[in-house]
């Protein structure tokens, strides 16, 4: 037998990061997660949840359903989007496993080979696979203090007349922590309308302010049903669970379940009709506050520890929320040979061409978890950064 790969395929190449957990041993740090805090995770009551679901509901539980998901989960989050946050909830939403696979729907039913994708960059690697798997053309746009350079935006938009989206995370994004500014929210919605171009807001982070105060999310602004809102339970309840909704138009989600149901027909019923057990039952909001609490310790004792050992010499985001933090290196020093040296201190770090549009090897950048290590962890990770960015600049010169 001779098999041969797609086309498609045959040049995705894996998550850079789920090749480096692949190496984890105990004896090294790792910043590399894109995971929440397993300190969070209610497992109790989560596990409650299921056996009363079992228990009382079993035929239903573990039977097929609908594509579109449990419709009572759907109504509790639709409530809960708009009586929280004021997000439009008119459109249709469908349940999907994890947010990841509401974006890979997305590309699936938007994208044609050839057409282009604007994205921040760096950006999420599993949205920018997805796209790359469709053959779509990633269009990098910078990102600073602000989030995505909304300027740069509309000259690709008048430049490219094949963009068929505009992807964005937001609120912390990942892999950079920054938040995008309400003007430019409201201006690259603007730009999106007026080019008749669909907007992927990417939300899984927008609950985890440190200060508890909530950048509203661009679906709030969105009068003309333009964005598909891209949310998740993952970070606020557990990812393992793999739950996730996609909330838009009725044209495109109606088309996402036909996808989905050549993809995984629907989301595992029995998680969805716990986590909708859980919601009623469950102090959710005072388990956000929790989380919350937890990774604004966190979050500011890695930025305290990164400013005392490494001063101006490389150059961190300060998120309000999320998990991330990013660096950026010297001008000549791209951070691939530094995460080997780190590698070698005993501290895993994830490069920034994971994040590239480009996957350009010559990237500065480089990606930081603070919610997964102990602070502990944190404090003995950053000496070994320290260390590692010593030894790296000092080889080349600087």
């Amino acid at each position: 037998m001779n098999p041969r790969i797609s086309d498609r395929m045959s040049n995705l190449k894996p998550s850079a990061i789920r090749e480096i957990l692949k190496m984890a041993s105990p004896d090294v740090i790792s910043f590399t997660a894109g995971n929440p805090s397993a300190e969070t995770f209610p497992d109790r009551e989560l596990a409650e949840a299921i056996a009363y679901i079992l228990a009382n509901k079993p035929a239903e539980a573990l039977q097929y359903t609908i594509t579109e998901g449990y419709a009572p989960l759907i109504a509790r989050t639709k409530d809960r989007l708009a009586g929280k946050y004021g997000i439009p909830t008119g459109g249709d939403m469908i349940i999907t496993s994890g947010a990841q696979q509401g974006i890979e729907l997305a590309a699936k039913c938007l994208l044609n080979s050839g057409d282009a994708v604007i994205c921040e960059n760096p950006s999420f690697i599993g949205a920018l696979n997805a796209f790359r798997s469709y053959g779509a053309r990633l269009l990098g746009v910078p990102v600073d203090d602000e989030g995505m350079v909304v300027d740069a935006v509309d000259e690709l938009l008048k430049r490219d007349g094949r963009v068929k989206m505009i992807y964005t995370i937001p609120t912390f994004q990942n892999p950079s922590g920054t938040t995008m500014s309400r003007k430019r929210r409201e201006r690259l919605l603007e730009l999106a309308i007026r080019h008749d171009v669909m907007l992927l807001e990417d939300s899984p982070y927008f609950e985890l302010s440190f200060s508890g105060d909530i950048a509203p999310p661009i679906k709030t602004m969105d009068d003309a049903d333009n964005v598909l809102y891209i949310g998740s339970y993952s970070k606020i309840i557990s990812p393992g669970i793999r739950l996730g909704y996609a909330l838009g138009p009725k044209w495109l989600l109606s088309k996402m379940t036909v996808a989905k149901q050549a993809s995984d027909v629907h989301t595992t019923m029995l998680i969805m009709m716990a986590v909708d057990r859980l919601l009623d039952s469950f102090d959710l909001e005072a388990h956000i506050a929790r989380c919350r609490e937890l990774y604004r310790r966190k979050g500011n004792l890695m930025t305290a520890e990164l400013d005392k050992r490494l001063g101006k010499r490389v150059r961190f985001t300060r998120p309000g929320g999320g998990l991330f933090i990013w660096g950026t290196l010297p001008e000549n020093c791209p951070s691939l040979e530094l995460c080997s040296i780190a590698q070698r201190h005993k501290l895993a770090i994830v490069p920034g061409m994971a994040f590239e549009t480009t996957e350009d090897p010559a990237s500065r950048g480089f990606r930081l978890n603070f919610s997964v290590p102990t602070e502990e962890q944190i404090i003995k990770g950053v000496a070994l950064l320290a260390e590692s960015i010593d030894e790296y600049l000092e080889k080349r010169g600087q």
